[in-house]
């Protein structure tokens, strides 16, 4: 994830980083901006779209569509954010969990118990790690799909790692108490944080395999190329050959905001705008090590 001053906006404004929409639609835009400059060259030199009532009334009609297009592109930059910002509340959770979970067992645990000390050292933040690689692996994201995907075959464990990892301090805990070293009162006193993994792993599994209905995706798109392949025609008769800059801009503007929605909607890639799992998985084995650690 990219860390930035958002006070400063001249380093912001000119400067273009990695993921940079301009550089992903260059090629676009530059199509569109032909095809502009043919439809405004037919118009102003053979058809003199300045004469023809019908040509001049075709704006007015994009005016309307725009308020349409753009109310349909904030819903779909919100929703994208609210599952990029449900997506760090996870990972927030997760790491308040793993950090209650190491302070109560080293309140409660003998301090002879070294070698369960250690197991939960190593367990705990091993939980983490898990489910980071689990959410970046591409089969995660295809887990609900209609469609069968014999390329990720080789992908697939064969079991969840994450409820593997879960499930080993789970059982260490309940052997624990069996062999008296954990009161029932203690088992229950850990027990919010050891149901806490495997809620936010589902929770995270719902964001990553879960992606907004194709229908919408798709009508917003076509919505997007029809709207602007339809511009040179409303603008030409008004603007002249600057239709082709406007028309360049619109769409470079409308396209980024549907880029910038695809971008964040899946909070657990590897994408420079994506949540930093790597940073934070690290920070609890950390954490937990000191908390736990002798």
């Amino acid at each position: 994830m990219r860390t930035y001053n958002p006070k400063q906006w001249f380093s912001i404004l000119f400067q273009i980083h990695k993921p940079d929409t301009m550089r992903e639609l260059a090629p676009l835009i530059g199509v569109i901006s032909l095809y502009t400059l043919a439809v405004a060259v037919v118009e102003i030199e053979f058809i003199n779209a300045h004469e023809h009532l019908w040509f001049r009334n075709l704006n007015q009609l994009h005016v309307l569509v725009g308020l349409a297009l753009s109310l349909l592109l904030v819903f779909r930059t919100n929703s994208a954010y609210d599952r990029w910002w449900e997506g760090r509340k996870l990972w927030g959770s997760l790491t308040n969990s793993s950090r209650n979970l190491a302070m109560k067992l080293d309140a409660i645990l003998p301090d002879d118990a070294d070698n369960h000390r250690n197991f939960f050292c190593t367990t705990i933040p091993l939980f983490a790690h898990t489910l980071r690689m689990h959410l970046h692996q591409e089969s995660t994201r295809f887990a609900l799909d209609d469609n069968e995907h014999p390329e990720l075959a080789r992908l697939d464990d064969s079991k969840h790692p994450p409820n593997q990892v879960a499930n080993s301090i789970i059982q260490r805990c309940y052997n624990m108490h069996r062999d008296g070293v954990l009161t029932e009162m203690q088992l229950l006193f850990l027990e919010p944080q050891l149901s806490d993994f495997t809620n936010i792993t589902g929770a995270c599994e719902r964001i990553k395999n879960t992606p907004i209905p194709f229908s919408y995706s798709a009508f917003i798109k076509k919505f997007i190329f029809i709207y602007t392949i339809t511009l040179p025609f409303a603008f030409t008769g008004l603007l002249g050959y600057l239709v082709v800059p406007v028309v360049a801009i619109v769409f470079y503007v409308l396209a980024s905001l549907e880029l910038i929605a695809e971008e964040i909607e899946d909070p657990f890639g590897t994408d420079q705008n994506d949540l930093p799992m790597g940073a934070m998985a690290k920070r609890i084995d950390r954490h937990v090590k000191e908390i736990l650690g002798r």
